[in-house]
């Protein structure tokens, strides 16, 4: 089981807040660090001092760290059109020497888009979009060097493009979908994806999510051995439950809760129910951390939880 980190800039971060949760999660030997890509807080905190863009986020962080690997969970379609994303995500690969991964969905939360001028269309069009932008992103990246791409899109086309620049990732940078969407989400992610993420789902769920995308694997004749099979969940470690209790308190939610619907506890017990995950394949999971300024938390998984998986 690999673990890597999950962050909400929304909830209020500066750059520099990531970047030391960046090289922290990197010195500690996470496998990645990932952050969410929206543009508006949840929730009753502040969001100060507002938003940061989650690819000049990550390119940044392409040139202020070594090793780690980089990603969002989820890039909204709806944010960006597929061929500057594509450029976007190939010039942030090539700035981090092949580091880079792109989570992509639908985009979900308006009042996000309502506030910085983003269309909303309606669930159904952001999915024939997204599966647009998907064709687009990875037929770019799959194009020959000399050659041109084409696509006759209904939202998105395209016509004699050169196709670059290219990642340094070969064939490309791993795509990410995921999500519990019972139809459209599985057919995607057996077209297109590397790996398939499910966010805060209990492990019954994910049962039932990974058997759907095995099923639309196994309708078009793909191996589900070839995705990779994640989950993420919000973090809350402690020592002892005095220390638990003080984390889900800086994060405004219960042990209780906490411990029925994330990963929290004392290191034996999210050892634990990260065993719970594995049995049913999930390979990675992602940390959902919520208060930045908290490293040695990540210091304490590092040094009590990893070394048991």
């Amino acid at each position: 089981m690999e673990l890597r980190i999950f962050t909400e800039p929304q909830q209020g971060a500066r750059y520099d807040d990531l970047l030391a949760v960046a090289r922290c999660a990197e010195e500690a030997g996470y496998g990645a660090f990932f952050r969410s890509d929206h543009y508006l807080k949840m929730g009753a905190v502040s969001g100060d001092p507002g938003p940061t863009d989650a690819w000049t986020t990550l390119a940044g962080l392409a040139r202020d760290t070594r090793r780690i690997r980089l990603g969002t969970l989820m890039t909204a379609a709806t944010f960006r059109l597929p061929g500057p994303l594509a450029i976007t995500v190939a010039q942030v690969d090539q700035m981090s020497g092949g580091r880079v991964e792109l989570g992509i969905g639908t985009g979900w939360y308006a009042e996000e888009h309502t506030a910085y001028g983003i269309p909303f269309p309606s669930l159904g069009e952001r999915f024939d979009r997204l599966a647009e932008q998907l064709a687009v992103v990875t037929g770019l990246w799959a194009t020959p060097p000399g050659e041109t791409f084409d696509f006759a899109g209904t939202y998105y086309p395209v016509s004699d493009s050169p196709a670059l620049p290219k990642p340094v990732q070969d064939p490309r940078p791993p795509i990410l979908l995921g999500g519990m969407g019972p139809k459209r989400t599985p057919r995607l992610a057996a077209r297109y994806a590397d790996e398939f993420n499910l966010p805060f789902a209990s492990v019954g769920d994910s049962v039932a999510q990974f058997d759907r995308v095995r099923a639309a694997c196994a309708e078009i004749g793909r191996d589900p051995g070839e995705l990779c099979w994640s989950n993420a969940l919000v973090l809350c470690c402690g020592r002892d439950d005095a220390e638990v209790a003080r984390r889900a308190a800086m994060i405004g939610r219960e042990p209780d809760e906490l411990r029925e619907n994330g990963l929290a506890g004392t290191p034996a017990e999210v050892v634990d129910k990260i065993g719970r995950y594995a049995e049913i394949g999930s390979e990675r999971l992602y940390l959902q951390v919520l208060d930045l300024a908290d490293l040695d938390h990540l210091e304490l998984v590092a040094a009590e939880v990893k070394p048991q998986l």
